[in-house]
């Protein structure tokens, strides 16, 4: 099979026929095997019984229903593990994703053997302080911080190596951050296009300034992971020694001038460096021992399913 097109959606019965009937039109007159996947993200309108019909008249579509809203990145990880094709395009299901960009994101995968292929949304047709200028802000943070030069980390609109979606894991909010996960896990030939962006047909949007609070966080959390993920005593460990050390300076100093420079001097509980010393060394244990159960937790850690599918149309 050619192409896997990945589409998460909540609350999108408008837009799913007309983008079907878009995607069904693209991939027949290039002549692609394809199949679309439409992941319901715990819709409350009529969503998955238009799934459903698409299903009945197409078997290239597939579908999988959530039992409640678990967020893009539990709906993005069920679509890449049941995807079959060779490449795998994502797209948003509000049509602000043009299907006409599939062809050439295929051939940036297949025949310059690219990892993955982000779309740049460089002209946007959304409110520019709502969304506009928080999103610059945050691609700004996110280049910096990941060394990445991406200019539109968040556009939906990628495609992958079918290897690429197979060996990542996205979990929590981190679909924005798939390019870095990709290249932590050692897929680093990553490419830019240009996209169309188009304004919003029918609703509206999902997202609020909410998602850029959560997007930086996430970011610290994606760069804390890159670095200290598989080793986290080397980070609460450091720390926690650099504290102790301290803490016990101190109390060494202390107990010297107590003992042999100024015995008839102020009780060692008067003076500030005892509250110093006992502070530091407590918070350096913790520390240290934060690092340690970091450590016990990754040898013991097991992979747990993050959502629940309630259904799902035939494979």
């Amino acid at each position: 099979m050619n192409i896997s097109v990945v589409i998460p959606l909540l609350n999108e019965q408008d837009s799913l026929e007309e983008l079907h009937d878009w995607i069904v039109s693209v991939m027949q007159s290039n002549h692609f095997s394809y199949e679309i996947l439409f992941i319901d993200d715990g819709s409350s309108d009529n969503s998955w019984e238009v799934i459903q019909k698409l299903r009945s008249k197409n078997t290239a579509v597939l579908g999988l229903k959530f039992s409640k809203n678990f967020g893009k990145s539990q709906a993005l990880h069920a679509g890449f593990a049941k995807a079959k094709g060779e490449v795998v395009i994502t797209m948003d299901a509000d049509l602000q994703d043009s299907p006409d960009e599939i062809p050439e994101l295929f051939q940036l995968i297949k025949d310059h053997d690219h990892d993955i292929v982000c779309g740049w949304k460089k002209k946007r047709y959304d409110s520019f302080f709502a969304k506009n200028l928080p999103s610059k802000l945050f691609n700004w943070a996110a280049r910096k911080i990941s060394g990445l030069s991406l200019h539109d980390f968040n556009c939906g609109l990628k495609a992958y190596r079918k290897d690429v979606v197979k060996t990542i894991d996205v979990y929590g909010e981190m679909h924005r951050y798939i390019p870095v996960l990709a290249v932590n896990a050692g897929f680093t030939n990553i490419v830019e296009k240009v996209v169309i962006h188009q304004a919003r047909k029918y609703g509206k949007t999902k997202f609020g300034m909410e998602r850029f609070i959560n997007g930086f966080l996430d970011l610290i959390t994606i760069w804390f992971i890159s670095k200290f993920g598989r080793r986290p005593m080397h980070f609460f460990g450091l720390l926690g020694v650099i504290m102790f050390i301290i803490g016990l300076g101190f109390a060494t100093y202390l107990g010297i001038d107590k003992l042999f420079l100024n015995p008839s001097g102020r009780l060692i509980a008067n003076r500030p460096e005892f509250f110093i010393a006992l502070t530091t060394m407590v918070i350096g244990t913790q520390f240290f021992v934060a690092g340690f159960l970091g450590e016990i937790v990754l040898q013991s850690r097991q992979n747990k399913e993050r959502y629940l599918v309630s259904e799902a149309t035939d494979a």
